[in-house]
């Protein structure tokens, strides 16, 4: 791939994301400002952004912590959740067999759910391995670009806000919001319904365990329906 070639495909990574990361800002400022109002250390919500840099996961861990429930508990459920990763991760590596340790540190860091998909529709054989990793590093770094600045402001702004403006109903809005763009077939929405269900009927569950159960059962729910369907 020439220089001229990789340029105007790293262009096209940018803008294929950009459209999508216009309705992930939105989830950025959110979990900066009730991260501020959860009682999570601002310091420890703030870093995650960059050492997580997983929205959904940090959403969970903050609603979690701020919740009263244990570390652990907030551990086991990011990880979960970003169980799904590891489908990406498998595919992303039919791709990257000659690139550097270091530029497969740098994919699986920015790795998300939108880069991959938009890189994977445009560049679906294999063969183009140069196009796909150009393309991913250009989606995945204005994805990331794009949510630490969003996080950030949005620590800015929860710190101007009085403590009486409570927010803390804001993430579970969020997750909802996140869930029902989430769901686009049958296993999804059995997944989203049970782990919904399960989580609210645990909420009694000490530590904040309910988030937990409800997850784990949700994601074996739509893993069930989905080995039935093929």
């Amino acid at each position: 791939m020439g220089t001229n070639e990789q340029s105007a495909t790293w262009f096209d990574g940018v803008r294929a994301v950009s459209p999508i990361l216009l309705g992930v800002v939105p989830f950025g400022l959110i979990f900066g400002v009730t991260s501020v109002s959860s009682g999570v250390p601002l310091v420890a919500a703030w870093a995650s952004s960059f050492v997580i840099f997983a929205g959904a996961s940090q959403i969970a861990i903050v609603e979690v912590l701020g919740g009263g429930g244990a570390p652990i508990v907030a551990i086991v459920t990011a990880v979960i959740i970003n169980s799904r990763m590891l489908m990406y991760s498998a595919d992303i590596g039919r791709y990257t067999t000659s690139e550097p340790l270091r530029t497969k540190f740098g994919i699986a860091y920015i790795l998300t759910d939108q880069a991959y998909l938009v890189t994977a529709n445009r560049f679906p054989d294999p063969r183009n391995a140069r196009g796909f990793v150009a393309f991913y590093l250009a989606a995945g770094l204005t994805m990331w670009t794009g949510w630490q600045i969003s996080t950030t402001t949005g620590f800015l702004v929860g710190a101007a806000i009085p403590e009486a403006w409570s927010l803390e109903f804001a993430i579970p809005l969020t997750f909802m919001a996140l869930l029902t763009l989430a769901v686009k077939n049958k296993p999804q929405l059995i997944a989203a319904v049970v782990g919904g269900g399960v989580a609210v009927a645990a909420l009694a569950m000490p530590y904040h365990l309910g988030l937990l159960v409800g997850t784990a059962s949700g994601v074996v729910a739509g893993m069930l329906v989905e080995s039935r369907l093929k």
